[in-house]
């Protein structure tokens, strides 16, 4: 689990921005699912030890089968540490019987300036051997497409 999984992207909104859209639940629902898919909070607690359970569904089960059942995955993610407007750090843990996606994944958000707009930089450590890298980098991009549409427009 020595991966390292990652994406980047400037985003036109300013940091605060950005890093609002990262800790308000309704904002975190409408960007962060990857393309193909749709997310539920269940639980939220925004704090340094807090975090949260998102239900994503595919779309389409039949295209890529979940972690968790045929059409979901389950995530339980904390919140590591919170420095506003700079980084925001996720232990994402997936449910599911497959060993293959055991263990904790660390999701680092790190925001820079980058003139008018913020540099987004998302690294997955400790990625379990389950998720395909190549799969895993495009959803982080999709993400980031997300987010960008999602505060540029606000």
């Amino acid at each position: 689990m020595d991966r390292i999984d990652s994406g980047s992207r400037v985003i036109a909104a300013p940091p605060e921005a950005v890093y609002n859209a990262l800790l308000d639940r309704e904002s975190l629902e409408a960007w962060l699912p990857p393309e193909g898919m749709r997310g539920r909070i269940e639980r939220w607690d925004p704090r340094p030890g807090g975090g949260f359970r998102m239900i994503l569904t595919y779309l389409d089960a039949s295209a890529a089968p979940g972690k968790s059942s045929d059409a979901t995955d389950v995530v339980e993610v904390g919140f590591a540490d919170l420095v506003r407007p700079e980084r925001v750090v996720q232990l994402a843990v997936f449910e599911s019987g497959d060993p293959a996606f055991a263990g904790t994944m660390t999701m680092t958000w790190r925001l820079t300036a980058a003139g008018d707009g913020t540099e987004v930089t998302v690294t997955a450590t400790d990625v379990p051997s389950g998720i395909g890298q190549a799969d895993h980098e495009a959803g982080i991009a999709s993400s980031l497409a997300n987010l960008a549409s999602f505060t540029e427009t606000r």
